[in-house]
């Protein structure tokens, strides 16, 4: 969502620098500034971020509390915009989750490195970071269900629509839960609206409605024509394991922010999918 979220604060007009290892090649031209850093090395940020200021700070890698004690400690900036998950909530997974029923606030900070502990405890340690160690911060916590989106590295979704084209069988555990999604491009615009908006503090980001890997695959079968292979012993799916969920976004879209149906982007999504396999074939 990096590239999304750049790409709309490039077309609002803002003067963007962006922040990464410098190891893959950008779309950006000149509409950038550019540092080449590595996020995980506190030398390397006091090094890079020396005399610098930026009216907003955006954090897409804000794993642990140790990231946001690195980084803070060598940035200075108006106001800091930490990507967080709705892996926050977990062990209380149900839909409609709203911000206040994990106050990260509240809990016993930890700090801690990314391997530490289980993602969802690494990802609340890193808010109670920012919100304990950094109160007078100007700051916002973004919550995201799973992000997923045409450019999508993690194939995560694409798997099923792939295995039901190729004809992989699929070990599924959770085919009839009610799952939340958002779309990569509406991810980065979210994050540009919370940047240059009067957004503080935590808040949840999540399209309109959830939808079952069951009405994903039936979409897919009659797209491509093929019946999926679900059976025990195949191939573990990919998104196994997560029970139904979704996130309230009051918060959000009293602050001005419209989010998609999820239906209008993620059958659009498996379309091309569809495409993309049979013009490779």
């Amino acid at each position: 969502m990096g590239k999304h979220l750049a790409q709309k604060l490039i077309a609002d007009g803002h003067n963007v620098t962006i922040a990464t290892r410098g190891n893959v090649t950008d779309p950006f031209g000149d509409k950038v500034n550019r540092i080449i850093v590595e996020r995980k090395s506190a030398n390397d940020l006091a090094y890079a971020l020396k005399g610098k200021y930026y009216d907003v700070t955006i954090d897409n890698l804000a794993y642990c509390s140790n990231d946001v004690k690195i980084l803070l400690d060598s940035l200075s900036t108006d106001k800091y915009v930490m990507t967080s998950t709705a892996s926050v909530y977990a062990n209380n997974f149900h839909e409609n989750m709203k911000e206040s029923e994990m106050d990260t606030q509240k809990i016993q900070l930890k700090w801690c490195d990314s391997d530490d502990f289980e993602y969802d405890e690494v990802k609340r340690q890193a808010e109670a970071a920012l919100f304990q160690a950094y109160p007078n911060q100007k700051s916002a916590a973004v919550r995201f269900p799973f992000i997923f989106g045409k450019d999508d590295w993690t194939k995560r979704l694409f798997f099923y629509v792939e295995s039901i084209s190729i004809g992989r069988a699929m070990n599924i555990d959770n085919i009839s839960a009610r799952l939340s999604f958002i779309e990569s491009t509406e991810a980065g615009r979210f994050l540009a609206h919370v940047a240059t908006t009067d957004v503080f503090g935590v808040i949840n980001a999540d399209c309109i409605g959830t939808i079952s890997l069951e009405e994903i695959i039936a979409y897919a079968e009659k797209r491509i024509g093929k019946k999926a292979i679900i059976c025990a012993d195949g191939e573990n799916a990919l998104i196994n394991g997560m029970p139904s969920f979704g996130l309230d976004t009051t918060l959000a879209r009293e602050s001005g922010f419209d989010f998609q149906k999820i239906g209008d982007w993620v059958y659009p999504m498996i379309d091309f999918w569809v495409r993309e396999l049979e013009g490779s074939c």
